[in-house]
C-alpha cells in the first residue's frame, strides 16, 4: 500500500534503486543544491535503464522558487524536451514573492507538459499557509503528488502536519508524498502514525547516509522490506 520513490542522480543509481524495489524515481542533478533539471542524456539513459517510472525534477537554479520571465522560459523548454522522452512525470514547484502557489506559472508548466503528470516539489514547504496552498494544488487534476517535509527540515518533526494533509488527500487524485529526514529505522512507525501511502528517500537510502554517495540498493531493500506492497 505504501510506494517507494528514491532519488536517483546517475544511471547506477537508478539500477541500484530498482534493485532494491524502489517502486518510482525522481531523477535529479546537483543533488548538493536540492535537487536541479538533469540532462537529456541522463534522463534518455536512466528511462532506458530501468523498467519502474522515472520522475523528472525540472528547477533551473537553486536561488528561490520565485521564478522571472526568463526563468520560466528556460523552465517550459525543458518541459517540453522532457514530455518526448519517456518520463514519467514532471518534478516542479514555483511561488510568488508573497509565499502563494504561482498559480500561473503551474498552468504555464502543466500545458507544456503534454500530459504528463505533474509532482509539486518542496518549494510546498516555504509557502506561507501550507493547507492554503495544498488547497490551491487540489485544483489541478495534473497535480497529482505534492512532496512534503510538512514545512520542516525533516519530516520526522512533522507528523502532526503531514497526518492532517492526508486527511486532506483523501477522495482526491493527489497524494501525499513525504520525505526529507526519513531514516529506514524511522519510516515504519512514521507511516503508522501519519497513515501516508508514499514516501520519498535520498540521503537516507545512500551509503553512509550521505547525500552525494551512491544508493545503497540494500539500504533500499531494507526500507521496502519495512513498508507494505503498494498496489499495482
Amino acid at each position: 500500500m505504501t510506494l517507494l520513490e528514491v532519488i536517483a542522480t546517475t544511471v547506477s543509481d537508478a539500477r541500484a534503486a530498482q534493485g532494491g524495489g524502489a517502486d518510482r524515481l525522481e531523477l535529479v542533478t546537483a543533488m548538493g543544491e536540492g535537487g536541479l533539471t538533469p540532462s537529456i542524456g541522463l534522463i534518455e539513459a536512466v528511462v532506458d535503464a530501468v523498467d519502474i517510472p522515472v520522475n523528472v525534477i525540472v528547477r533551473p537554479h537553486s536561488r528561490s522558487f520565485v521564478y522571472d520571465a526568463d526563468d520560466y522560459a528556460v523552465i517550459l523548454r525543458d518541459v517540453r524536451a522532457i514530455a518526448k522522452t519517456r518520463a514519467n512525470a514532471i518534478v516542479t514547484g514555483m511561488l510568488s514573492a508573497n509565499g502563494d502557489i504561482d498559480t500561473e506559472g503551474l498552468a504555464r508548466v502543466i500545458e507544456a507538459a503534454d500530459g504528463l503528470q505533474v509532482t509539486f516539489h518542496r518549494a510546498f514547504d516555504e509557502a506561507r499557509d501550507l493547507f492554503a496552498a495544498f488547497d490551491t494544488l487540489l485544483r489541478f487534476d495534473a497535480v497529482t503528488n505534492v512532496l512534503t517535509s510538512g514545512g520542516k527540515p525533516s519530516v520526522l518533526d512533522a507528523q502532526g502536519t503531514i497526518a492532517q494533509l492526508v486527511g486532506k488527500a483523501a477522495g482526491t487524485r493527489c497524494t501525499v508524498l513525504a520525505g526529507a529526514g526519513l531514516t529506514v529505522d524511522a519510516v515504519a512507525p512514521f507511516v503508522a502514525s501519519t497513515g501516508v501511502r508514499a514516501v520519498h528517500f535520498g540521503s537516507g537510502v545512500r551509503v553512509g547516509g550521505k547525500g552525494l554517495a551512491p544508493v545503497d540498493e540494500e539500504s533500499v531493500r531494507r526500507v521496502r522490506g519495512l513498508l507494505p506492497n503498494p498496489k499495482g
